[in-house]
């Protein structure tokens, strides 16, 4: 199954793979809104290829522009499909296009590099322009650098196209991909990377591991700021393309500075926040969370749309993440699920423990959790156990601060493992540990 553009990118975000900024689009409404400055390309968001010749990719340099050409690309038909999205997102201005790959080699049963110097819409790729490069063995940066140097790059290029290969590779890899597609990845005149467009393949037996890819593939459309989405009641919306949601519980706004009384009583009661790097990964979270009897308060993904006056870096974003969810109401626990080759853990401690001491949070105190509420859908584990041992162990804030449950891949350094022991931070090595520590956190008595 094909990912759309939007989702593809989502994925390329989270793994560190440079995107423009840019919003999803589920109405002319939203485009008057818009977050990201002119001049726009405007994309069908189709799984059809030949977009921009069938007249599904337009630019537009201001709204009353932008507004018309989202009206005639909503209404056209790209393969027999109409979009129920469009994707607007920044102009780039672009010297060179390539064209990168990593497929699957029916006949090897292998991974292989494709790329081509012959990228883009007007590309001509064909068999004498596409170099390869069979993965045979362990992956290591060899065979992305042997595959730029095949496409004839020289330079600077080469270190920063292998890079790029390198994060597809581990994208294609993680997620059990049949393909993983740049077309175009654009240079500008100093040597600047960007993924253009792009591709992405899930392989269909491979969703039910990937609970990410599951939510991706529901076509959901996060908010285009840091502002967190207050969910009414604390029940989960249920995701549409137009981002209309119809359960017990709605979303109700964009941002924490609403004055709607009803909402800001209702959310009292709810007491959890989700900050994640990715569609995908907030709503895989979300949805954990509630099956295991968390009320999710607000979520703030921190890592999909850019631009529009968000911090340049993750550190920035962050900040900017854990100060919207402490407003109106401050949530109890924060569940911070963080994914990419650039983040690492001692980073993300050493952000929340500076934001924490500047704003007062937490004082300790050690009290026994009660036993893990099981989802109604899954069986009893041996990581439940292993769950339940290490939150009998957990760290209670009576402080400002809410707790935190973080998930970010890798090992704390000694220094980051000392921090983290004296605070309340819980460390889980998978989203589902996460959310069982979160809803258990959440449920304890307020010392």
């Amino acid at each position: 199954m094909d990912l759309l553009e939007y989702q593809a990118k989502a994925l390329f975000a989270a793994m560190g793979i440079p995107v423009l900024p840019s919003q999803p689009i589920a109405s002319l409404q939203e485009l008057r809104e818009l977050k990201i400055p002119y001049p726009i390309a405007l994309k069908s968001q189709v799984r059809a290829g030949g977009r921009g010749r069938a007249g599904g990719i337009r630019f537009a340099s201001n709204t009353i522009d932008a507004v018309a050409a989202a009206q005639a690309i909503f209404s056209l038909p790209i393969g027999g499909e109409c979009p129920a999205l469009l994707l607007a997102e920044a102009k780039y201005n672009v010297e060179q296009e390539f064209y990168l790959a990593v497929a699957l080699d029916d006949n090897a049963r292998r991974p292989v590099l494709l790329g081509s110097t012959q990228g883009g819409m007007d590309g001509k790729l064909s068999a004498g322009t596409v170099h390869q490069v069979l993965v045979d063995g362990e992956f290591s940066p060899f065979y992305a650098r042997r595959l730029v140097l095949k496409m004839g790059l020289r330079g600077e290029l080469v270190p920063s196209v292998s890079e790029i290969v390198e994060r597809m590779y581990a994208l294609f890899v993680q997620n059990d991909l049949d393909l993983v597609e740049i077309n175009p990845l654009g240079v500008d005149r100093a040597g600047g990377l960007m993924a253009l467009d792009g591709k992405v393949t899930v392989n269909d037996s491979a969703i039910d591991r990937h609970t990410e890819l599951k939510c991706l593939l529901n076509g959901v459309v996060m908010p285009p700021s840091l502002k967190p989405v207050w969910i009414e009641g604390g029940t989960v919306p249920t995701p549409t393309a137009n981002a209309t949601h119809s359960t017990q519980g709605a979303v109700n706004g964009q941002g924490s500075n609403s004055t709607n009384g009803d909402r800001s009583k209702k959310n009292a009661n709810t007491p959890i926040g989700i900050v994640c790097n990715g569609m995908g990964l907030t709503l895989a979270a979300l949805d954990l969370v509630c099956r295991f009897g968390g009320n999710v308060a607000g979520f703030v993904n921190v890592g999909w749309t850019v631009g529009g006056g968000r911090p340049e870096t993750l550190e920035g974003r962050l900040e900017q993440a854990l100060a919207s969810l402490s407003h109106p109401h401050p949530v109890r626990v924060v569940l911070l699920d963080l994914l990419g080759s650039a983040i690492t853990l001692d980073g993300v401690v050493a952000v929340i423990h500076q934001y924490a001491k500047r704003h007062g949070w937490w004082r300790q105190e050690t009290q026994p959790m009660e036993e893990l509420p099981q989802p109604l859908s899954t069986p009893r584990s041996e990581g439940d156990l292993a769950v339940n041992s290490l939150a009998n162990n957990l760290t209670l804030n009576k402080g400002r601060g809410p707790a935190i449950v973080l998930r970010v891949l890798g090992e704390p350094s000694d220094e980051t493992r000392e921090l983290i022991e004296s605070l309340p931070i819980s460390l889980a090595d998978s989203l589902e540990a996460a959310a069982k520590l979160t809803a258990v956190l959440a449920s304890a008595p307020q010392a």
